[in-house]
């Protein structure tokens, strides 16, 4: 996933907390409060609390990482997002399989992408052939303009 922590809601006083960018992404998303909790499993009144950041001075009642990674999810941004902080990058320990290696090569592939490649999965496993991996390539790389409208 990549680094959002750059483009992180900002509060109208500089450094927002944690409670404003749940708030900012939610009301970017056109979500209710209700509608959050119900795709969370949180309560209204607990997500109202931390989003006023009631729960700053209660070491009992900051949400727990099972809490915030539901937020996450249902606002489709990252732990990372909403706690402000940047993303830590995890080390890929495993080579890219032979058949991305074979692909990357021909193609004259950028290491971050390979690297971004050898981490997806499909059910568990990685695409078997070079076409396969060209192909994946090609629909992330057309579906860039997306993101442009």
């Amino acid at each position: 996933m990549a680094d959002n922590a750059d483009n992180l809601p900002q509060a109208e006083s500089g450094n927002s907390n944690m409670g404003t960018r749940i708030r900012r992404y939610r009301q970017e998303r056109n979500l209710s409060l209700n509608q959050l909790a119900e795709s969370t499993g949180v309560s209204k009144g607990y997500l109202s609390a931390l989003e006023n950041e009631q729960t700053s001075t209660t070491k009992s009642r900051r949400p727990s990482a099972e809490t915030l990674y539901s937020i996450a999810k249902a606002l489709g941004v990252t732990m990372s997002d909403l706690l402000g902080r940047k993303l830590l990058a995890t080390a890929i320990t495993s080579p890219p399989p032979e058949s991305l290696q074979k692909f990357a090569e021909a193609d004259n592939l950028p290491q971050a992408d390979i690297e971004m490649l050898n981490a997806i999965q499909f059910r568990g496993e990685h695409p078997k052939t070079i076409e396969r991996w060209r192909y994946i390539y090609t629909a992330i790389r057309v579906s860039e303009s997306m993101d442009n409208h």
